[in-house]
């Protein structure tokens, strides 16, 4: 794929300049949040994206949110790309199946998987013996098990292809996690699991020409952080009155240009195996958020939230 200087999107700053076009994608987890913002920045570039997940216009999963998969492939539609919306709930292993038979039947390809699945409730503050086993188990059927079925079908077809690329959304990078308590045991210990299915993933796609990473999204303003805070994607920075550090969140736009990027990258296996973020990848292929800034959340949190001292992102953004 050739890089083409300056191409941009509707949704402001600058997007990387890589062209996607023929490119089939799957953005298994594409209802809302960071799924959604991959999603439509992938279409932004020219890829066809099947969008993924429980909630359509009929029917909602159990975190009972009003978005829907249509909506996704409608943005995506709406950004230059192609996108297909289809109901599959990722630990119905059957389900997923189909959902890769008809990709390779339809397009014939698969070229990007992203595992961005997830849709669990967390028990936030609370050690092991005092949460919900049966929720925490749930838990980790969600965040683990959904991208291990989707991995498990879809590879298959990815592989055929060589230069194919595998992204698993998490939060927080190895380095980060490997040294903070995420605030729940199921939590951390499913972040945790899905950074190093990365890493077994890029040694088990490198003999087959692909590449796997894990991504992780910084402070995400997605549609129920948004909602949590009282404001919308164009009002956010109210929010930084009574949450200071709320000054480095960053949409779900900015991720997804980071996975069009990596997409776009012809020496992408630079990458294979390893822990990444928007953050990260902003600085070393130039993109941005749609403000024009460049927020560079995990290294904010280490160097500025964490130790307590008062928010300010001078040089973070």
């Amino acid at each position: 794929m050739g890089a083409i200087a300056g191409h941009g999107t509707s949704g402001g700053g600058r997007a990387p300049g890589f062209d996607l076009a023929g490119r089939v994608a799957l953005v298994a987890g594409g209802t809302r949040g960071a799924g959604r913002g991959i999603a439509v920045q992938l279409g932004a570039a020219g890829a066809t994206v099947y969008a993924t997940g429980r909630t359509s216009g009929s029917e909602r999963s159990e975190m009972d949110r009003p978005e829907t998969i249509e909506e996704t492939a409608a943005l995506v539609d709406a950004a230059g790309g192609r996108g297909i919306a289809v109901q599959v709930d990722h630990l119905v292993p059957d389900r997923v199946r189909a959902l890769v038979a008809r990709i390779a039947s339809v397009q014939g390809a698969l070229h990007i998987l992203v595992n961005d699945i997830w849709g669990a409730e967390i028990e936030w503050n609370r050690p092991v013996w005092e949460s919900s086993l049966d929720t925490g188990l749930h838990t980790l059927r969600l965040a683990v098990d959904t991208h291990a079925i989707t991995s498990h079908f879809a590879l298959p077809l990815l592989i055929e292809t060589p230069g194919g690329l595998v992204v698993e959304m998490t939060d927080g990078t190895d380095e980060y996690n490997a040294s903070h308590y995420r605030v729940s045991f199921f939590y951390d210990l499913a972040k945790a699991a899905v950074n190093r299915m990365a890493f077994a993933l890029g040694h088990e796609l490198a003999p087959h020409g692909g590449t796997a990473v894990a991504l992780t999204p910084g402070w995400l303003r997605c549609e129920a952080m948004l909602q949590a805070h009282g404001v919308t994607e164009a009002t956010w920075r109210d929010a930084v009155a009574h949450t200071p550090h709320f000054a480095i969140s960053e949409s779900p736009a900015y991720v997804g240009r980071a996975v069009a990027a990596l997409a776009g990258d012809p020496e992408v296996a630079r990458w294979n195996g390893r822990s990444l973020s928007s953050g990260q990848l902003a600085r070393e292929y130039g993109f941005t958020d749609v403000d024009g800034d460049r927020p560079d959340a995990w290294r904010y949190l280490t160097e500025v939230q964490d130790p307590g001292l008062p928010a300010d992102v001078t040089g973070y953004r």
